[in-house]
């Protein structure tokens, strides 16, 4: 996540918790959640994330003004890129951003950034590289279908391929 991308989040955020001590609501995103009044997870390192969707039925239903960065979403699809190696990750996304296709791209080089990313944005496709330092790609979909989560998006697996002593580990992908 860029500066900007976090900086504008973290805007929309204390936005709705000023609203919501003027509606008498617990003060933060993550006391909503806490109490079960958000729909929300926790990241393994123990923030929560909320899904835009549902903070924006969370502000409307408690009457609260809903920032236009949450109305009406970006305008495009996103694609999020997964590579540990930085030359098949720019490769990938080069060519993402070079085609005619209307795509915002976001770059993970883990399988935990991945999933945080995931979480963020919402993407419409997952382009994720088999074999990550943290979190192969079967981990990584194990994860993210996980009973709660969402996961409305494509998941392309790719490789560079796997050496012959390793192979079992690729799961027969290979």
């Amino acid at each position: 996540m860029g500066f900007c991308e976090f900086a504008k989040a973290q805007a929309v955020l204390g936005y709705a918790a000023r609203g919501a001590r003027l509606s008498g609501l617990p003060a933060t995103v993550a006391n909503w959640i806490d109490q079960g009044l958000l729909k929300g997870h926790k990241t393994p390192t123990g923030r929560r994330r909320v899904e835009a969707e549902d903070l924006t039925s969370f502000l409307k239903a408690h009457e609260m003004t809903v920032p236009p960065e949450l109305e009406g979403g970006n305008g495009h699809d996103v694609v999020v890129v997964v590579d540990d190696d930085p030359g098949y990750l720019k490769a990938i996304v080069l060519t993402i951003e070079r085609s005619d296709l209307d795509l915002e791209v976001v770059e993970a080089a883990t399988g935990v950034d991945a999933l945080l990313e995931i979480g963020r944005v919402q993407p419409t496709l997952i382009v994720l590289d088999y074999s990550l330092p943290d979190l192969n790609a079967p981990e990584v979909i194990r994860r993210l279908l996980e009973p709660g989560r969402r996961l409305d998006a494509e998941v392309m697996v790719v490789t560079g391929g796997c050496r012959t002593r390793r192979r079992s580990s690729c799961g027969g992908w290979a």
